[in-house]
């Protein structure tokens, strides 16, 4: 397939690192310029650039059949996703439709939920609101913090389902479950200041 990556750190380079080890042809990668993944990118030959906060439809090459993000910290907008032949997927760090926004793992942690996971989904207009392609989950042991979460389970979870679903729309099937919006939670980010009481 012909694959657009999305994303950084390390998440990012290990999704490129599986992408071409799956033999994808990577048209191109969109990540913050000096990063690990724009770095990783650079000496895999793949081109990169740096969108900035949005990606544009302008920024997705011609004849790509899906894009992938992995830790991605830019909107992905509907008419760039259009640009793919079969939309973007993206992972994220819980049981979607549990814990929906950009702290989930932390949130997971402050909950002190005795379960965490992961999830691929394909992406909309709706932050994390999707249909599932792919789930995993883990158990959170005592005294985990965010970080050794991620670190432990989390992270190599998410390589693992890219890997999964990639493979799976390479082979033509494309598993698309919708999330139960009775069960849909949204947390903000877990540093935003809090509201004055003035």
């Amino acid at each position: 397939m012909r694959v657009m990556l999305v994303g950084q750190s390390w998440l990012g380079s290990e999704v490129l690192a599986l992408l071409l080890a799956q033999g994808h042809d990577v048209a191109s990668v969109a990540t913050p310029s000096g990063g690990r993944l724009h770095r990783a990118a650079v000496d895999a030959g793949v081109p990169v650039g740096d969108p900035g906060r949005i990606l544009a439809p302008s920024w997705v090459p011609p004849g790509v059949d899906l894009i992938v993000a992995a830790h991605a910290h830019c909107f992905i907008r509907a008419d760039a996703r259009e640009r793919a032949r079969l939309g973007a997927i993206g992972y994220h760090p819980s049981l979607l439709p549990r814990h929906r926004g950009r702290d989930a793992v932390r949130w997971t942690i402050h909950m002190r939920d005795l379960v965490a996971g992961g999830t691929v989904y394909w992406m909309t207009d709706r932050a994390d609101g999707g249909p599932i392609a792919a789930q995993d989950w883990c158990h959170v042991r005592v005294g985990d913090t965010a970080e050794g979460l991620w670190r432990r389970e989390l992270g190599p979870m998410g390589v693992r389902l890219l890997g999964d679903v990639l493979q799976d729309v390479a082979a033509g099937r494309l598993v698309r479950v919708p999330q139960d919006e009775a069960l849909a939670t949204w947390e903000p980010a877990f540093d935003r200041p809090a509201l004055s009481k003035g």
